[in-house]
């Protein structure tokens, strides 16, 4: 059962950006919208996901970016059901 939700992601140290992009092409085929957004002055990057997948796939990728250094991640599944 596909449920939609979001994903926000704070990287604080750049140097892991290739890391989540690793994890993010990883889970590309439940990911329908991305948008990231840089905070320079204070050295923050922001990525916000829109997800439609099983509550397992969601886990698992938000899982797996919790787990690399220097990023918090948050995510929101709601009750919408969606076709599979």
């Amino acid at each position: 059962m596909k449920k939609l939700g979001i994903v926000g992601v704070i990287i604080t140290d750049r140097s892991v950006a290739q890391d989540v992009q690793s994890v993010l092409s990883d889970f590309g085929d439940i990911i329908i919208g991305r948008m990231g957004v840089p905070d320079k002055a204070n050295g923050i990057n922001a990525i916000a996901l829109i997800v439609e997948g099983s509550t397992e796939q969601i886990s698992a990728m938000t899982g797996k970016l919790g787990r690399l250094g220097s990023v918090s991640v948050k995510s929101a599944v709601t009750t919408v059901t969606l076709n599979d």
